[in-house]
């Protein structure tokens, strides 16, 4: 009888990779809102770990540009305002856009089922009023989208700029149920363009469908 082969050992978190990961999910989904000011020392006592993975932590978030150290205050947690919002959406609108136009070239029948089968899941939510687990399913939706499009660049970048700025959970379209519609229409929209190879139609409404959800935020 052959014995398999053990799976490789993955490496234990290292306490400053755990302070990260939790400061960085705490960040992006604005659990901690933009303008807080973090402390090394409370952040320590509430994780349960010195301060020297803390500084750690925040040394890569500033990298990350999720934070920055201003003088008296230490490290603050990034506000961003309306021309930040709108070069984010901007960005997301043509790195997305792109995504969706090459995808119609290469997308595959197992590729694009897999989208249809998200949206339906999505839809369902919706129609039951489960409107909170939405937001999160819309980001798979667009970033497997992008990663099918761009898998040798454009799906890490576009993951990139999605990671980079918080959007707070009170903001999320997905919450309103007169905008949940509209937002799966669209993504309706492009896969039916995807599905016909339409790359030019799939890539502007993409762009429209981003570049509306910037608008809302800012109003917002």
């Amino acid at each position: 009888m052959a014995i398999s082969e053990p799976e490789p050992m993955r490496p234990p978190m290292s306490k400053a990779e755990y302070v990260y990961s939790v400061l960085l999910d705490e960040i992006r989904t604005a659990r901690i809102p933009g303008g807080t000011a973090l402390r090394a020392g409370e952040v320590a006592r509430r994780l349960g770990v010195s301060v020297t993975p803390v500084r750690e932590a925040l040394r890569r978030l500033e990298k990350d540009r999720l934070i920055r150290y201003e003088t008296h205050h230490g490290a603050t947690v990034v506000d961003l305002g309306d021309e930040a919002l709108e070069e984010f959406y901007g960005l997301r609108a043509v790195v997305e856009g792109l995504g969706a136009r090459l995808a119609a070239a290469r997308i595959t029948p197992e590729e694009l089922a897999g989208l249809r089968e998200l949206h339906a899941a999505m839809a369902r939510d919706a129609g039951q009023g489960r409107y909170d687990a939405l937001g999160e399913q819309s980001r798979r939706f667009h970033l497997r989208l992008v990663e099918i499009g761009g898998p040798a660049f454009l799906g890490a970048h576009a993951r990139a700029v999605l990671d980079s700025v918080p959007v707070p959970a009170s903001a999320s379209l997905w919450l309103d149920p007169d905008q949940v519609g509209l937002q799966l229409e669209a993504h309706e929209r492009v896969l039916d363009a995807l599905e016909a190879g339409d790359g030019e139609t799939a890539e502007r409404v993409m762009i429209e469908h981003v570049r509306q959800a910037g608008e809302r935020r800012r109003h917002h």
